[in-house]
């Protein structure tokens, strides 16, 4: 079962997509099952980007996933969020005047993974290259090429030798380069 209708987008039974419409999708793109994306605006997905089981994409602002990227099982991406700091109250089921949203978009860059369980709320940009360990909180923009836990940059990651990973996947046949749930047949 493919919700997308398109030979380089996987989905699978379990998978649920409201507004499809407003969603870009790069090539060889897979979303497992029970995996949830609302897009009430423009979502883009790069090319080589795996959406795990589990996740759910949500809250109403715009999303971009670069390429080579991966967003691990149970993550929460959330475009938007109630604010309980301040003097909002409720929840859907009052009315936005009642309630303090804070919704921005949100950009994960190229080559970046967002590890399992992780959440990432409104308005975080995450720079190319940078990984996130499992069950991390991320409420602010994070730099390229880091190792993060959270917001705390504990490491580097080897740009040189992912792009140099990268230069070998190009000389490499495109028939060749992806995964196999990826038919020949169907692209």
């Amino acid at each position: 079962m493919n919700l997308v209708n398109n030979p380089y987008v996987k989905t699978f039974e379990n998978t649920k997509i409201i507004g499809i419409e407003n969603i870009v999708f790069g090539k060889y793109v897979i979303i497992d099952d029970f995996v949830l994306i609302y897009a009430k605006e423009t979502m883009k997905f790069g090319n080589y980007v795996h959406i795990a089981n589990f996740t759910s994409i949500t809250g109403g602002s715009k999303l971009t996933v670069g390429n080579y990227s991966a967003i691990s099982q149970g993550c929460r991406i959330l475009t938007a969020t109630d604010d309980f700091k301040n003097w909002g109250f409720g929840n859907s089921t009052v009315a936005n005047k009642f309630r303090n949203i804070e919704s921005a978009p949100i950009s994960i860059g190229d080559y970046c993974i967002v590890g399992a369980n992780s959440v990432v709320l409104p308005g975080v940009n995450i720079g190319e290259g940078a990984t996130i360990g499992a069950n991390s909180v991320v409420t602010k923009d994070l730099a390229p090429w880091g190792i993060y836990i959270g917001n705390n940059r504990i490491g580097e990651r080897d740009k040189n030798e992912v792009l140099n990973t990268y230069e070998k996947f190009l000389l490499t046949p495109e028939n060749e380069r992806y995964g196999s749930l990826f038919d020949d047949s169907n692209i």
